[in-house]
């Protein structure tokens, strides 16, 4: 599959590389389009784009350079429209937009991460609301020329799409998969929240529950969700699955138990003769790949492919990571017990923060570079690491 590269064609071309686009069937496994320039219908609501990078000199990462990936995205918006990148970062709804992380050979190098010079690594933003996308659009007439993490540098050599872009009517309206099921690949750690837990299992009810709420945010077209979760509890069917349970970083604090693998679901025939929510329920399965499954998709967890693609595209995450959350998850269960007392939400917070900075800062880690990530005050982080030291030397 070929990229479009970054060379700008006169504009005469808009109309007709848009019909190309549109032409393709929304219920069809993403392909990356060849368009110059890349553009998409007006009418657009869901879109998905990838970025070809191409770093000329080796650089570090830190195991959660995701997040600086995330506030660069913000930062983007934010130079075209102000308000929504602050909708965006501080809304309470479901987030209109998804990022993964970066593609390709990524080496566990000691306590960090490492891009070589000479490989090409691919990004992949979705996008899921119509002002969203009218950014996203007006952002692609000038993307900027590269991305930089830290100390590293990714010139941006090519962009194309990578899920077709569509809208919540086509997806609802597209015809029947046939067979008549719905095979998803969690290419990334997935999970869901659970009382005040994680919980990584692709239970049916947890993973269209995670589609339904972005569907009834953004979607014109809303649907009662505990009707059709007890619909679903009643009538979804796992055929077959493979997978794999890891814990690993992700967002600003704390750990994530999550799975990855691939799972086929269908439905019983009594669940068939409810033929508005039969449609719903291929209409989510086809908005999966678009809005990722379960929470911190915004980190680069829940990515999400239709078809079986366990072999080609599923690893171990690397070593690095898998390390620093599993130190994290040890270190928030010290000081939830230190906490046991005063209990609640508040001191669980506390005790995932005081985790994360201290966990961070034995992996080496500047208080600087945690207090930007955390978005915390640099003495308060400095305050909680002496804290945590304290905290987990009176063990």
């Amino acid at each position: 599959m070929s990229l479009t590269k970054r060379t700008r064609q006169p504009s005469t071309t808009k109309t007709n590389a848009a019909l190309a686009v549109r032409s393709q069937k929304a219920s069809a496994k993403p392909q990356l389009a060849t368009l110059d320039p890349l553009t998409f219908p007006v009418d657009t609501e869901i879109v998905g784009i990838v970025l070809e990078l191409a770093p000329q000199t080796t650089a570090k990462l830190n195991p959660q350079y995701t997040t600086r990936l995330h506030a660069w995205f913000l930062d983007q918006v934010r130079r075209y429209n102000p308000d929504l990148s602050a909708y965006l970062h501080d809304g309470e709804s479901e987030k209109p937009f998804t990022i993964s992380g970066l593609h390709g050979a990524l080496v566990s190098r000691g306590k960090e991460w490492e891009i070589t010079a000479g490989e090409t690594y691919r990004w992949y933003v979705t996008v899921l609301s119509r002002p969203v996308v009218e950014w996203l659009a007006n952002w692609l007439q000038a993307p900027p020329p590269e991305i930089v993490l830290e100390t590293a540098t990714l010139p941006i050599e090519a962009i194309a799409i990578s899920h077709p872009p569509t809208t919540y009517t086509e997806l609802f309206t597209a015809d029947r998969p046939n067979p008549p099921t719905i095979t998803l690949s969690f290419l990334t750690p997935t999970s869901f929240r659970r009382k005040k837990h994680h919980f990584p299992l692709p239970t049916p009810v947890n993973v269209f529950h995670s589609y339904l709420r972005r569907w009834n945010d953004f979607a014109g077209n809303k649907f009662d969700q505990e009707d059709f979760l007890a619909w679903i509890d009643e009538g979804a069917i796992i055929h077959h699955h493979r997978l794999e349970s890891v814990k690993v970083t992700a967002g600003k604090k704390g750990s994530v138990t999550g799975f990855t693998g691939a799972i086929e679901y269908g439905l019983s025939s009594s669940a068939q003769k409810h033929t508005e929510y039969q449609q719903l329920f291929y209409a989510l399965g086809r908005l999966a790949p678009y809005c990722g499954t379960g929470h911190k998709t915004t980190f680069g967890l829940g990515q999400t492919r239709w078809g079986w693609q366990i072999s080609e595209d599923i690893a171990s995450p690397p070593s690095i990571q898998t390390v620093l959350a599993q130190r994290i998850a040890e270190l928030t269960e010290i000081f939830i017990a230190q906490r046991r007392r005063t209990g609640g939400d508040r001191a669980h917070q506390i005790a995932e923060i005081w985790a994360t900075i201290l966990a961070r800062r034995e992996m080496g880690e500047s208080l600087q570079a945690i207090a930007t990530d955390l978005e915390m005050p640099y003495e308060t982080v400095k305050t909680y690491a002496k804290l945590s030291r304290r905290a987990l030397k009176s063990e």
